[in-house]
């Protein structure tokens, strides 16, 4: 019998890490986050590159198109500085703009730093992939994914990566599974 899995590109986008001038912190928080939260069982690629646009469209175009990664999360490069180019690359690369991501993203963190309206996360299909572009932050990686919850860890503002399993599902990706402790997957009931 074939194992189902799906595959996950995670790409972190900082000129400082990809010339070795610090550690990366982006991917091994997605990672983790991924094995803490996923029930389906998942492959990941991952990679880091520079702020640079003609390498983030030929790595995200790489990641979807040969590696066939059916999500790819890329952390960093969505603020407003001039070597911030991830929105840019992603939305070039898109067969369709997924607006309500970032927006989500940006509600989140209001909760948390005034300065969330200065990120420019966006959100595209290519074919069969969802790419989400993600803060690059750490804390912030995990505050949009999970969104706002009460002491009681009841939901105030829902993550994003609430409405990534239905996504995934009507594009024709792989079928996904959380576990609910961490985010609660929407889907709409059958009829």
């Amino acid at each position: 019998m074939e194992e189902k899995f799906i595959k996950i590109g995670l790409v972190s986008i900082s000129d400082r890490a990809s010339a070795g001038v610090y550690e990366d912190k982006g991917i091994p928080e997605l990672e983790a986050w991924l094995k803490k939260t996923l029930k389906t069982n998942f492959h990941t690629e991952s990679i880091v590159i520079p702020d640079e646009l003609s390498k983030i469209k030929s790595t995200l175009i790489d990641f979807s198109d040969l590696k066939k990664c059916s999500l790819i999360l890329t952390t960093g490069g969505t603020g407003p500085a001039l070597r911030d180019v991830t929105p840019e690359a992603t939305l070039a690369i898109g067969d369709k703009e997924m607006p309500g991501f970032g927006e989500q993203m940006r509600q989140i963190s209001l909760n948390f730093v005034p300065t969330a309206i200065l990120s420019r996360q966006v959100a595209v299909i290519r074919k069969s992939t969802l790419i989400i572009n993600l803060p690059g932050q750490p804390k912030a990686i995990v505050e949009t994914l999970e969104g706002v919850k009460d002491k009681q860890n009841n939901i105030i503002t829902h993550g994003i990566f609430a409405s990534v399993a239905y996504c995934l599902d009507l594009i024709g990706a792989p079928y996904i599974e959380t576990k609910e402790e961490f985010v609660r997957s929407f889907r709409p009931k059958k009829k």
